[in-house]
């Protein structure tokens, strides 16, 4: 039987295609193994995001060309996609597919077997205006199943390379998604994270139907599902209509990932973001009266080019007034072929980083602050694997509904179900419970049942 192996590099979209790639590879009668193992074809799904990623994803594709010189090595992903030329001109590598057509890769497989000439089978992202359907069914990682939604985004901020690798804004058939849903639900998942390059700019390229529609319809239509998550939503798209279908749901959880990037408004100008602070601010409140208790999380980039002092604490005070639960800081690295990395007064890296550390201090107290407001309190957590900081302790680790961490002891046959866990201690990476009870199923005992 031929083995196939497999190595993802940056987000959660690169993980969730790795996954049906491997499906398509399955169903041709490959069995998987381990990256580290020799196989006969390595797959590397490769990112782009920062001229870190592309480093990173040629030092990956090198190791698998050292571990099985014979073997076949595909590079996909967003790397592949903005740099065919620099990919396939790394001796060792076989074939090169971008972001699109990753049916074919088997195909071509077969081709270079036969012929043993490279194959580049990137074509013009720009160009896609269809939602690539890729089924996955179930993941190797068994407790939250990613969904993905669409594809693209057509908003070009200037520090990003993203469309240039993805393509413009491309939904998923709204009957796809539910029906990949119930799958994903009837193979024992209890929580869904809807995904995407552009998640909450579903729809944006359809005529009558949006991200508010399709909630709803997974709200409505799925049996059986008990949390649905959003990976991430921009401001811009958090509409009247979305709040109405948080606030009314059961399942949609209460947490929402909205990318601030900057609390400047000059900041915001220069990153092409399409929001004001004053519009965030606002939006802001309407949520969180529809969704008490709702958490926040989100990203922010620091030492933007031009970034001021002045402008940097009208981030640092926008985060502090907005009482975000979390944030992800990232000091502006240049992505090259970006307006922003051609800009003038690039931030000193000294300076980038001491204004990071502030961030990343403001962060930690506010998520401490989040979190002590549910000590005591009974919650729903899903866990998710076996504590890996202390092993042996009989501890697990899962995500109440409003994204706290929660390490509590519990035992193996848990991991994947909802159970209720008192919050004993409340804490920052993770709080501490007690196990109460599982939820009773009794629509699930009445399924296994019959």
């Amino acid at each position: 039987m031929p083995t196939v192996a497999f190595h993802t590099l940056g987000c959660k979209v690169n993980h969730y295609e790795t996954e049906a790639i491997w499906q398509l590879f399955k169903e041709a009668g490959y069995d998987r193994s381990e990256f580290e193992h020799t196989a006969d074809v390595y797959v590397i799904n490769t990112c782009t995001v920062t001229n870190t990623g592309d480093k990173k994803s040629r030092q990956v594709i090198r190791r698998a060309i050292r571990k099985n010189p014979d073997g076949v090595i595909c590079v996909t992903g967003c790397y592949a996609q903005t740099s065919p030329a620099e990919v396939m001109a790394i001796p060792g590598v076989d074939i090169v597919v971008g972001t699109s057509d990753r049916v074919k890769m088997l195909d071509y497989i077969t081709q270079y077997q036969e012929e043993r000439q490279p194959i580049n089978g990137v074509s013009n992202i720009m160009k896609a205006r269809v939602y690539e359907e890729l089924d996955v069914p179930a993941f190797t990682d068994r407790t939250r199943a990613s969904l993905k939604i669409q594809e693209g985004c057509n908003n070009f901020c200037t520090f990003c390379i993203i469309p240039w690798a993805r393509g413009l804004m491309r939904s998923r058939d709204p009957q796809e998604v539910v029906k990949q849903a119930q799958q994903l639900v009837e193979a024992g998942y209890k929580e869904i994270v809807l995904t995407g390059i552009h998640t909450g700019g579903y729809g944006e390229d359809m005529k009558d139907y949006n991200f508010a529609m399709l909630l709803r319809d997974l709200d409505e239509q799925v049996k059986g599902l008990k949390r649905i998550r959003i990976s991430s939503i921009e401001a811009s798209q958090i509409t009247d209509e979305v709040i109405d279908v948080l606030d009314r749901s059961e399942k949609i959880v209460r947490h929402l990932h909205i990318p601030l990037q900057s609390g400047s408004n000059t900041v915001l100008k220069r990153m092409r973001r399409k929001y004001t602070m004053e519009f965030f601010a606002e939006r802001l409140d309407r949520l969180k009266k529809a969704l008490p208790g709702l958490a926040v999380t989100s990203d922010v980039i620091v030492g933007f080019p031009g970034e001021t002092e002045e402008e940097f604490m009208e981030t640092y005070n926008f985060v502090k007034e907005h009482q975000f639960s979390e944030l992800h800081v990232f000091p502006y690295s240049k992505r090259t072929g970006t307006p922003a990395a051609r800009m003038d007064d690039q931030v000193n890296e000294d300076v980038k980083n001491e204004r990071v550390h502030r961030l990343i201090a403001l962060s930690d107290q506010l998520a401490k602050e989040y979190a002590s407001h549910y000590e005591g309190e009974v919650l729903e957590v899903i866990p998710e694997e076996a504590f890996k900081d202390k092993p042996n302790s009989g501890l697990y680790v899962g995500y109440t509904d409003n994204y706290l961490k929660v390490v509590f002891p519990g035992k193996e046959d848990m991991i994947g179900k909802l159970v209720k866990v008192k919050i004993n201690k409340a804490g920052y990476p993770y709080s501490e419970g007690q196990f109460v009870r599982v939820v009773d199923d009794i629509q699930e005992q009445i399924r296994l049942s019959s």
